[in-house]
């Protein structure tokens, strides 16, 4: 059975770093643009939650691959808490795919295979007042895929080439990676996506693609490839690592009408090329905000902020006791609690607790409750605290009340948001984020977020 993508969404943090700030910073020329920047508390795994909410309303999705080149933890599979925020059941499978920019496509393909859900996600991180800095983007996309006769896009041929190459490379202890001499790669992956592409053209029975999408780290290649492949209307983007190739044929989804086709090319150790057709289903199926609206919006942050939230710049932490490290045992015992912010609600009464309860606070009711999953809720702020002296890598630290429609109230902390911001009555959403990390421990829950401000695609 032919499988094609059914649905996808995509994930941009709200923050951006002028990149004229960082020349200011380095005397280097005036700098134009800005790249998007992951908030000091997103990661790979937040940032996959982010993309993939809203693909498995139903939470049965065969397998789950996670890619990514700066997972949250090794040895540990960062897919599972993936899968946890998503609420998804255990039989499905999760895994992560991890390492190599290359990855990407390794989840894309598992997942096509086998009708699963691909997460594509990455922070990158350049050296100050590099290259890699300046065109780096963080941020996440995800993939559902199905039978082809509910796809907005069908696989029509695809071709791949391995090579390897010392163009690209970072040891595991390294925050930021390494990069040889530009002119040896693209002398090296020139003629690799010239052929690999025309393979997969020629199988499809094209001589051309109606849209052009290619990924690379290598900003020289990529720029070269687009040309000799004939790719106008590039998304204005820095490289997303692992993501990158998602965020870009997302783009691609977001552009094209029915029967045109996409040719996507990605150049990491290798080159694969991929003709995608799109169906008939591809205007309904696309998500309410497009890639380009969300690359559109945004905040800035200052470069020193920027700087500390990636830990290359040390600052006095806040003089307050460091947040405690979360206990395994607890952890696990409030496992929907925790990821999938699953409440209760009184089967008697219909009072709604959260967290979770056994006894019911309105009409005493012992035991008689039924799970409420309240990822995709919606409230209202009751009241709010700034809070100035709280640990954190961007104080001031807003928490507040927030009362849910149909029921339900929660103290919440209030992501990517200032004080001026916030009123009583501000309409919020949720959002998966790390609380903090200690211990090499990291916090998972959610925080609140002012409608508007959350990059959720679908």
């Amino acid at each position: 059975m032919t499988l094609g993508i059914v649905s996808y969404g995509v994930h941009l943090p709200v923050h951006r770093l002028a990149l004229s700030e960082v020349a200011a910073a380095f005397g280097s020329g005036s700098g134009r643009g800005r790249r998007v920047v992951a908030a000091f508390d997103e990661d790979s795994t937040t940032m996959a939650v982010a993309a993939a909410r809203g693909l498995v309303p139903d939470r049965s999705v065969e397998s789950l691959w996670f890619a990514t080149t700066s997972p949250a933890y090794a040895e540990k599979t960062n897919a599972a808490a993936v899968h946890a925020a998503l609420g998804l059941g255990e039989e499905t499978f999760a895994v992560d795919v991890a390492g190599a920019v290359r990855s990407g496509e390794g989840a894309l393909r598992a997942a096509a295979g086998s009708g699963g859900l691909a997460v594509l996600a990455d922070v990158r991180v350049g050296r100050p007042g590099s290259a890699d800095e300046s065109q780096a983007a963080d941020g996440a996309a995800a993939f559902r895929f199905g039978p082809s006769a509910q796809a907005l896009a069908v696989p029509v041929a695809r071709a791949c080439a391995t090579a390897e190459l010392l163009d690209r490379w970072r040891l595991p202890s390294e925050l930021t990676a390494s990069q040889w001499e530009e002119r040896f790669g693209l002398d090296s992956y020139a003629p690799l996506v010239a052929a690999t592409a025309g393979r997969a053209l020629a199988d499809a029975g094209l001589a051309s693609a109606d849209l052009v999408v290619v990924s690379s780290p290598h900003t020289r290649v990529a720029a070269d490839a687009l040309a000799r492949l004939g790719g106008a209307d590039a998304l204005p983007m820095g490289n997303a690592g692992a993501a990158d190739v998602g965020i870009r044929l997302a783009d691609a989804l977001d552009r094209a009408q029915p029967g045109n086709t996409i040719l996507v090319v990605s150049v990491s150790d290798g080159v694969v090329a991929t003709v995608w057709r799109a169906t008939d289903r591809i205007d309904a199926a696309r998500p309410a905000v497009s890639v380009r609206q969300l690359l559109a919006a945004g905040r800035d942050v200052p470069y020193p902020t920027y700087l500390t939230w990636r830990g290359l710049l040390e600052r006095e932490a806040p003089r307050r006791p460091e947040p405690e490290r979360p206990a395994a045992p607890p952890s696990a015992r409030n496992l929907d609690w925790k990821f999938a912010f699953v409440g209760s609600r009184c089967d008697k009464c219909g009072f709604l607790h959260l967290p979770p309860q056994r006894v019911c606070a309105s009409c005493r009711t012992v035991d008689v409750m039924s799970a409420a999953p309240l990822t995709e809720a919606i409230g209202s702020v009751v009241t709010f605290t700034v809070d100035r002296l709280a640990y954190s890598l961007s104080p001031p630290v807003i928490c507040a009340v927030i009362d849910f429609d149909g029921g339900g109230r929660c103290l919440l902390e209030l992501a990517d948001a200032e004080p001026a911001e916030v009123v009583v009555g501000a309409r919020v959403g949720l959002t998966f984020r790390r609380l903090w990390t200690t211990g090499n421990v990291h916090n998972y829950f959610w925080k609140a977020a002012l409608l508007g401000g959350e990059s959720v695609g679908q």
